[in-house]
């Protein structure tokens, strides 16, 4: 057991968010300001690196590891997570390339943020890591080709979404999460 772990006590488990998000993808958020279609999909690749630089500051702050509330995730858990979407939507691009309307598998990120104790990470390991991830996923964005972006995929609700439609909904959750912590 690590110092770290040792020292930091498990904190409380969030409220379930329950509010459908993919309006995002296609309509502005009021709360953070992300405009869908202030972003060509030819353009997802470079916005999503161009967030990297930030969540490295972010991840350097003194209060990385510190929740702002009880039940709202710390700056480090929010980089967690993000991480972690980049690992998911890479395989969902996989997927809408090769499989015609696959079903996405159904993906919690609280109870991943759980298991995989985001609190008790490290920040400077999590910023390389979430800089490998950005990387990975912008590649994949990089190399569709243009018939492609009207590829669809199908998530757990039966909501369908293109890869157009699946890059804004990311791009939105990274800069949402980044309005989050004040990135």
């Amino acid at each position: 057991m690590t110092q770290d772990e040792q020292q930091t006590p498990e904190p409380e488990r969030p409220e379930p968010d329950d509010k459908d998000w993919t309006f995002a993808a296609t309509q502005r958020c009021a709360e953070c300001g992300y405009v869908p279609v202030s972003v060509a999909d030819v353009q997802l690749a470079d916005a999503l690196r161009a967030t990297v630089p930030r969540w490295r500051i972010v991840l350097t702050r003194l209060d990385a590891r510190q929740r702002p509330a009880p039940q709202v995730w710390s700056p480090l858990e929010y980089a967690c997570h993000i991480r972690d979407v980049h690992g998911v939507f890479s395989g969902r691009i996989t997927q809408m390339r090769t499989e015609d309307s696959p079903h996405f598998d159904s993906w919690d990120g609280d109870a991943a943020a759980i298991e995989n104790g985001y609190y008790m990470q490290d920040p400077a390991v999590v910023t390389a890591e979430l800089a490998d991830a950005t990387e990975r996923v912008a590649a994949k964005y990089d190399d569709v080709p243009a018939g492609d972006w009207s590829r669809s995929g199908i998530r757990g609700g039966g909501g369908t979404f293109t890869i157009s439609s699946l890059g804004h909904y990311q791009l939105h959750d990274v800069i949402h999460h980044l309005h989050d912590v004040r990135g």
